[in-house]
């Protein structure tokens, strides 16, 4: 393989590959049960940690 075929091969099925990783990462994120651990997170930097500095 050299550096044509690399390329060939990057410009097509690379730039499939990186499009479906992209529209996967972006459905999981707005999948039905994503809310509630969004909001979870979001509000997580509120909670009390129990913390013994001894």
């Amino acid at each position: 393989m050299n550096y044509s075929d690399l390329r060939h091969f990057a410009d097509s099925y690379g730039l499939v590959f990186m499009s479906v990783v992209f529209l996967v990462l972006v459905g999981w994120t707005f999948r039905r049960d994503a809310g509630k651990h969004h909001d979870q997170a979001a509000h997580s930097i509120f909670e009390e940690e129990d913390r013994s500095d001894g």
